[in-house]
């Protein structure tokens, strides 16, 4: 080879080697720049967004998000992020076709959905566990800035001359709700059919919102938060899709091998003071969400009677939300009592976030304090007698006889001494049977020693005490309508921590084995709504 040749080659060769790395450096960036957002400080993990990302344990927490809520959720996953130094992957799309992926794959830990339908119908297809509400969205008709085809109905996405873009209803939310809106109106069959025509149905709000920024449609129908992205849109409400109300909510998926992390990501975000901030800022309608705290605590008062069946349930719920319940178990009486001093001092003390009361008596007490109360379970009053009845007592009368000793609750500290006065001034042997009474306890707990202890010849108890000393108790059933005691739960007016609340209930509504395996008749099935906690 001649030496120009030579030369010539060398820098042929040489200019391609750039070529490749110079490339090679670009497309390294581009991937950097697409699949991260900067958190704004040196080290930290990135919140990353696609559509296509497969969920992976080692990139931290795995969000399916609807894909109109993509700026505030971007905006608290780096938030999130920067504060705890762990990543947030984010995945967009319409709600039902985030749904259909999360069937599919079974994996993830969350999902953000354009309307709780889509997390209620995760829950039943036993995709979800808990949800979160978060905020509220309306549809509203988008149009270019100035509406320049001058339309102001419904009636008008159907001149020949409007061109109109709607969520897909198998695909998005908007879409969904639109459908049924326009059914309830009588309009979908026509509105339908002319977009089929000279229109277009698109898988995500956005898509439709830009269509008509772009002019390839003269009419939209979206949330009315999209328009916060839009500025060079604006908005028309109707009468019609005034009715619709979108639930933006968040469900923990049951495919997370990370729950408690999970839930405290979705805390984050639907806290008043942290993630709803951020959603109040782009338009949207934040619900009354709870102080945050990354291990929140509440109080949580207890009737004695119920130990036996909650307790389990509270442990395993702190557990797998990562928070602490405070739980006081006493006689009820000296429960409301406690809230009394704690209200006459002006709060000089830890208020209860949620009560849980031997019956309804004690809940009714204080009724002025608490919301949303749900009967979650009842048991019988029953005389409970050494075993083999060595008195042969056979009713409430029988506890009248000479030499027939009893113990009975104290009223004033606790509910069975106030059912158990009312239930004998029901039968008429109120003053006869109080004569023989030798023993008052503060709680229901302590009636059932004094009988396999033979300190009495019998007591009024719960039936669901004496279960744990069966084999040195005999049972009197009373037929009496009086006799029963209702557990009623409930939620404080004052707690900073209602939808923490609120879930505890859905907990215990959830825990028909357990209050049945402690003697209750459980009044309430594992699927009814939880307390409302507006």
């Amino acid at each position: 080879m001649r030496r120009g040749h030579a030369s010539e080659f060398f820098v042929i060769f040489a200019i391609g080697l750039a070529l490749l790395a110079g490339l090679g450096f670009v497309l390294y960036r581009m991937n950097r720049t697409s699949s991260t957002s900067d958190v704004g400080a040196k080290d930290l993990p990135k919140a990353t967004s696609s559509a296509n990302a497969a969920p992976s344990p080692s990139n931290g927490l795995f969000v399916y998000c609807a894909a109109g809520m993509r700026l505030p959720i971007e905006e608290i996953a780096t938030a999130y992020e920067a504060e705890f130094h762990e990543p947030i992957q984010l995945q967009y799309g319409g709600s039902n076709t985030l749904l259909s992926q999360v069937e599919v794959g079974r994996t993830g830990d969350l999902y953000l959905a354009g309307d709780d339908s889509y997390t209620q119908l995760a829950k039943e297809k036993g995709l979800a566990k808990e949800t979160i509400p978060v905020a509220v969205m309306r549809p509203v008709i988008a149009v270019a800035g100035g509406n320049p085809k001058n339309i102001q109905s419904l009636d008008d996405l159907l001149r020949d001359d409007v061109r109109t873009a709607l969520g897909n209803p198998d695909q998005a939310a908007i879409g969904r709700l639109t459908r049924r809106l326009l059914k309830s109106a009588g309009k979908w069959k026509e509105i339908k059919a002319q977009v089929t025509r000279h229109g277009v149905f698109k898988p995500t709000v956005p898509e439709v919102a830009n269509d008509v920024k772009l002019g390839s449609a003269d009419a939209g129908l979206v949330w009315d938060t999209t328009l916060a992205l839009y500025p060079d849109l604006e908005s028309i409400r109707t009468t019609e899709l005034d009715a619709g109300i979108a639930d933006v909510t968040i469900a923990i998926l049951d495919s997370s091998k990370q729950p408690t992390r999970a839930l405290r990501f979705a805390r984050f975000l639907a806290a008043k003071d942290k993630g709803l901030v951020t959603f109040s800022k782009h338009g949207f309608t934040p619900v009354p969400g709870d102080i945050w705290a990354a291990t929140p605590q509440i109080t949580f008062y207890c009737g004695a009677v119920n130990r036996r069946a909650v307790d389990s349930v509270i442990q395993a719920f702190a557990k797998r939300e990562g928070v602490v319940i405070n739980t006081i178990y006493n006689g009820c009486g000296m429960l409301t009592a406690q809230m009394r001093t704690i209200r006459d001092q002006n709060g000089n003390g830890v208020f209860p976030d949620t009560y849980m009361a031997c019956d309804r008596f004690y809940l009714d007490n204080v009724g002025e304090w608490f919301q949303d109360d749900v009967d979650v379970s009842d048991t019988e009053v029953v005389i409970a007698v050494p075993k083999g009845n060595p008195d042969n007592i056979q009713s409430l009368q029988d506890l009248t006889k000479p030499n027939v000793t009893v113990a009975v609750g104290q009223p004033e500290q606790c509910t069975i001494g106030v059912l158990t006065r009312q239930l004998l001034k029901a039968e008429g042997v109120l003053d006869e049977v109080m004569n023989n009474v030798v023993t008052q306890t503060a709680t229901s707990a302590m009636l059932i020693p004094t009988v396999t202890t033979n300190s009495v010849s019998a007591t009024l108890a719960y039936a669901t005490d004496t279960l744990a000393e069966s084999d040195k108790v005999d049972t009197i059933r009373i037929s009496s309508e009086a006799a029963k005691a209702i557990q009623p739960f409930a939620i404080a007016r004052s707690s900073d921590h209602k939808q923490l609340a609120r879930r505890l209930f859905e907990a215990v509504a959830a825990s028909r084995e357990q209050f049945e395996s402690a003697g209750f008749h459980f009044r309430i099935n594992e699927n009814l709504a939880a307390p409302a906690t507006q």
